[in-house]
């Protein structure tokens, strides 16, 4: 059966504040699917995979701004560089050289989220919150001319406990308050806080995130 995309997205778009903006998770759905939110108005899409993102972009309008949402590698920093809006996922200062090093090839300055990890799966990427504070206050950051970190990325654990969920979303919204305090005050830029998915954006809305990053409930299970 094929999935109403269009009328998925005005459902989720009703329920976000005007200052909330959503990023359609479109990893492992085809480019139809993809053109029936595009076509639908969407304009901010996430992708995870270095490869699929390539295929997607070199196919589809060029209007789009992709978000990269995964674990990225150092290696596949190039490939994406010339035309990513938004790293979503950057985890350390390793990464974070990288990409001020290809986006200055590129003469572009990237957006990028610094990941938090404070779920409690293994699995998870990202800066513990006492990392991250250590990455601002080593002030290596402020030479990388060619990258602009813009707030903060982070997803719950997967569990049915929703205060659980609360919790670690409201542990990142008060580590973005401090940090803007302390090393972004005069910056306009930083202001974005990426969480809340599918099955708990609806309390990452109560939690402070200005970017939902929703997939299944757009577009259906995936096709692997």
């Amino acid at each position: 059966m094929k999935v109403d995309v269009a009328e998925n997205l005005r459902r989720i778009r009703d329920e976000l504040p005007a200052d909330v903006r959503l990023v359609a998770v479109s990893k492992y759905h085809p480019n139809a699917y993809l053109m029936d939110a595009y076509d639908a108005g969407q304009r901010i899409f996430g992708e995870s995979h270095v490869q699929e993102l390539s295929q997607k972009a070199a196919s589809l309008p060029k209007d789009i701004q992709w978000h990269f949402i995964g674990h990225l590698q150092t290696n596949k920093v190039k490939y994406i560089a010339p035309y990513i809006s938004m790293i979503e996922a950057v985890d350390s200062i390793k990464l974070l050289k990288e990409i001020n090093r290809q986006a200055e090839k590129c003469e572009r300055v990237i957006d990028v989220l610094l990941e938090l990890h404070i779920a409690e799966e293994e699995t998870k990427y990202g800066f513990t919150p006492e990392a991250c504070q250590q990455l601002l206050a080593d002030d290596e950051w402020r030479h990388l001319s060619h990258i602009r970190i813009c707030g903060l990325m982070m997803m719950a654990s997967n569990v049915n406990d929703e205060e659980q969920i609360r919790q670690e979303m409201l542990t990142a919204y008060h580590l973005f308050n401090e940090l803007k305090t302390a090393y972004f005050s005069k910056t306009d830029a930083f202001c974005e806080r990426s969480w809340g998915m599918s099955h708990d954006y609806p309390i990452a809305l109560k939690c402070g995130s200005t970017l939902v990053r929703v997939g299944t409930a757009i577009f259906g299970e995936r096709v692997y």
